[in-house]
């Protein structure tokens, strides 16, 4: 069954505080909408990050000093 969608979309102001990973932003109808996701070393990391701690094994908070 084909389905035509004919759509008039004006749009004054769009803000948009944040997308986050496996967010959608549609405005609009859509067929079909597929995964599609790109990962990115922003922060230049070349090893594992360290293991969580368990709860209730919480080590103890470390006071930073402002640079």
């Amino acid at each position: 069954m084909n389905i035509t969608v004919h759509q008039s979309i004006h749009i004054n102001l769009l803000k948009v505080g944040s997308i986050t990973n496996s967010s959608v932003l549609q405005i609009g109808s859509t067929g079909a909408i597929g995964a599609y996701s790109e990962i990115y070393n922003t922060g230049g990391f070349s090893e594992p990050a360290e293991e969580a701690t368990p709860q209730g094994q919480q080590s103890p908070i470390v006071q930073l000093t402002p640079l």
